[in-house]
């Protein structure tokens, strides 16, 4: 079973900064995927960045170009750097991990981006 920590959420103003930082459990080149997803006040749940095994990352169009997801294999950390934060991204941030077909997540970081 993996084990997900998030951390790094908080309150910040539109057009600020702010960086998320996952710790897993385990070595992360164990893990097919890793992602990032948020869920905000009253939506879905919905994917953000995805970082596969191999490497490549995919980033929801609403972000791209603003947030940019890594990984600290050595370390076991995933990070998620938020540019350019607009009031739309607040939402808590799930990190999560893809093994074996089996999902993990975390517990969550709130992001809230002021206007």
């Amino acid at each position: 079973q993996v084990q997900l920590v998030e951390s790094g959420g908080g309150l910040v103003q539109t057009g600020g900064s702010l960086r998320l930082s996952c710790a897993a459990s385990e070595n992360i080149f164990r893990i097919n995927t890793m992602g990032w997803h948020r869920q905000a006040p009253g939506k879905q749940r919905e994917l953000v960045a995805a970082l596969t095994y191999g490497g490549r990352t995919n980033y929801q169009p609403n972000v791209e170009g603003r947030f940019t997801m890594w990984r600290d294999i050595v370390n076991n950390m995933v990070y998620l750097q938020m540019n350019m934060l607009k009031p739309e991204d607040t939402a808590v941030y799930y990190c999560a991990a893809d093994k074996g077909g089996v999902d993990y997540w975390g517990k969550g970081t709130l992001v809230t981006v002021s206007s």
